[in-house]
């Protein structure tokens, strides 16, 4: 198995009861043609490669300022289908590079 060597960007979330947790940022997708928003797909951090972890995807619409606004939850199916078929594309792309 080959080593994956470059860094993510990472997030800090905020949970209901104001706990913080840091993830990587595995992926962005631009949804802006088909459904006005962008996404992004995020892991726990600090998880070796050689463990599972789940992925989460979040919405986001950009700021006039063309920072990343305010994180929401992916709404439809639609949605779902879209990062889905991205996220295996993309994976696929870099199991054909090691």
């Amino acid at each position: 198995m080959s080593e994956h060597n470059h860094e993510h960007d990472t997030i800090t979330l905020v949970d209901n009861e104001g706990n913080e947790y840091l993830y990587e940022v595995i992926m962005r997708i631009d949804g802006s043609e088909n459904f006005g928003k962008q996404y992004i797909l995020v892991t726990e951090a600090g998880v070796s490669e050689d463990e599972e972890s789940e992925v989460y995807a979040y919405s986001y619409t950009e700021n006039e300022d063309g920072t990343q606004g305010e994180l929401q939850p992916v709404e439809t199916d639609e949605e779902w289908d879209m990062i889905e078929i991205t996220f295996e594309a993309g994976f696929e792309a870099l199991e054909g590079e090691e």
